[in-house]
């Protein structure tokens, strides 16, 4: 085995270290019951630990009832939640990767329809399924798009609310056992719609110029933060441009990687878009291959922050040059992990820090070294 891969290069952050710099990017599965999760969400969870990543997230996850994106969506408001949880994340840890949970609100994008189902407002047909509207909550009353609901304006107290559930959540997941908690500030949902003068037309403390519309972003990373473990990691996800000229942008992702680096918060999520339509919609932006990588590169570069690049980034080779180059400090994986769920330990084989599947579980490594000794119908290949 070598070690000149730098995807296979432990990151220490506080007091984690990782195996690697592959990470599983939050996927929301629609699954859950109530908010609790199920049988489905350890399976899907933990195929990625077998599978070699070094970080697993569980998708979004509400710290309010009336947060979650869809009637499926998993939580964390109450602590009949945490057993699920914890499955999950001891699952994980047992199998050599860090359990990560991602907690966010879904604003005025909550009560929408699974996938499958449309993924727009709810209908009559969601509601002969059982899944009710509820009404949701914003930065301002507007709606996400036309024919979507209007937001109620949350007041000062209901945002207080808000951080303290987060504040709740974090604990629970701590006892849940999860390692990293990353706070969702992307794709439309409540704190992004706070960030984006598109969805913010507050004229309080909350909305108004930059500072204020960073207040909310800024205070729940603040009372996470001072929950937190002080020895475990805090992510942030952001959208990093909303891909209108007056939405947010790339300069004020760089203004608020900067208050949340003093805050404590140790690594920048870039994304991008969805502040309309689902959510990673719109932004006027083409999808190619590591199209978000940018966004990532230049908050590493001017904050002097950890960043983790995410968007279409496929191949174990186009992931290495992300690091090579600079760019960030973390390959999120998302949608190619559901295509293959080992793509972390294909590619160390692929780049040559694995040649023996000394790093696959020895409950199948075994199996394929013994194979390989005796054919070639295996052998480590270039995609």
């Amino acid at each position: 085995m070598t070690h000149t891969s730098r995807l296979f290069q432990p990151l220490a952050i506080r007091a984690i270290q990782t195996r690697n710099r592959v990470v599983i990017s939050p996927m929301c599965q629609y699954s859950a019951h109530d908010g609790h999760l199920e049988d489905w969400h350890l399976v899907h969870l933990g195929r990625f630990a077998i599978g070699g990543a070094g970080i697993v997230f569980t998708e979004a996850t509400a710290v309010q009832k009336c947060g979650r994106i869809t009637h499926g969506c998993p939580g964390l408001w109450t602590d009949s939640q945490i057993p699920g949880h914890a499955r999950v994340a001891q699952f994980v840890l047992r199998n050599g990767a860090i359990p990560a949970i991602q907690l966010g609100h879904a604003g005025r994008k909550a009560g929408m329809q699974r996938p499958w189902y449309g993924n727009g407002p709810l209908g009559e047909a969601d509601f002969g399924r059982g899944d009710m509207p509820w009404t949701p909550v914003g930065a301002s009353a507007i709606p996400v798009a036309e024919g979507w609901p209007v937001p109620h304006e949350l007041t000062v107290a209901e945002i207080h609310e808000v951080i303290a559930d987060f504040v709740s959540a974090a604990h629970r997941a701590r006892e849940a056992g999860y390692r990293i908690v990353e706070i969702h500030g992307a794709h439309g949902y409540l704190v992004h719609s706070f960030l984006s003068p598109l969805s913010n037309r507050r004229t309080d403390a909350y909305g108004g110029d930059l500072k204020g519309r960073m207040r909310l972003a800024l205070e729940i990373s603040q009372a996470v933060r001072a929950a937190w473990p002080e020895e475990l990691p805090l992510f942030f996800r952001t959208s990093a441009v909303d891909g209108s000229p007056e939405g947010w942008s790339l300069d004020d992702t760089v203004v608020l990687a900067r208050a949340l680096k003093e805050i404590g918060v140790d690594v920048m999520d870039c994304s991008s878009s969805g502040i309309a339509g689902a959510a990673t919609a719109g932004g006027g932006q083409k999808r190619q291959p590591g199209f978000q990588v940018p966004y990532a590169d230049r908050v590493r570069r001017e904050v002097g922050m950890a960043t983790m690049a995410v968007g279409l980034i496929t191949h174990p080779e186009q992931a290495e040059k992300i690091l090579a180059d600079g760019s960030a400090d973390l390959i999120a994986i998302a949608r190619e992990a559901l295509v293959n769920p080992m793509w972390a330990l294909h590619a160390a084989r692929d780049l040559g820090h694995d040649t023996t599947f000394s790093t696959w579980p020895e409950q199948s490594g075994w199996w394929l070294a013994g194979r390989e000794r005796t054919s070639e119908f295996y052998k480590p290949h270039k995609r």
